[in-house]
């Protein structure tokens, strides 16, 4: 047997993201492999929030219920992001980095290719205030971090099918 692995100097070791191997999310009960068939896909879904662990569990979800995500991390990058990919739907969160996600929205309607686009947001701020100021800015549903898996795979079914 070789000699042990040397972690880096945080103690952390970083694995990369491989597409090709199946996924083990201790969640589910069985391992997934992706979808590689984007034609019978459920379609594109771009994801844009800034929390990488929360967008990892958005990949494993989504590609095991046969969509397609993408994602943004960023506020400018949602909109170059959204023209690119064309995306069916749009899970939002409004805390980001640089602008806002009630920006995104507005920039979205300038857009012909995304201001029909259905958008669900998803954030941690309060409902109570932000809800109703979401649904105005374009919105199609309203959650609060955090969300049942089911709530929202319903909710992305009930949009794009």
């Amino acid at each position: 047997m070789g000699a042990p692995k040397e972690l880096p100097p945080d103690g952390v070791e970083m694995l990369p993201l491989i597409y090709d191997e199946p996924y083990a999310d201790p969640c589910l009960p069985i391992q997934l492999k992706p979808n590689r068939n984007l034609a019978t896909c459920g379609g594109k879904i771009l994801v844009i929030d800034d929390d990488q662990v929360l967008c990892l569990g958005f990949d494993i979800r989504l590609r095991a219920n046969n969509y397609n995500p993408c994602f943004a991390h960023d506020a400018e990058s949602a909109l170059s992001t959204a023209l690119t990919e064309t995306p069916k739907l749009i899970i939002l969160d409004i805390r980001l980095p640089g602008h806002d996600g009630y920006w995104v929205m507005q920039s979205f309607k300038g857009f012909s290719k995304l201001a029909d686009v259905p958008i669900i947001v998803l954030t941690a701020l309060d409902g109570f205030t932000h809800q109703r100021r979401c649904r105005d800015a374009g919105a199609k549903r309203f959650f609060e971090k955090p969300v049942t898996n089911l709530r929202l795979m319903t909710a992305i079914r009930q949009l794009v099918g």
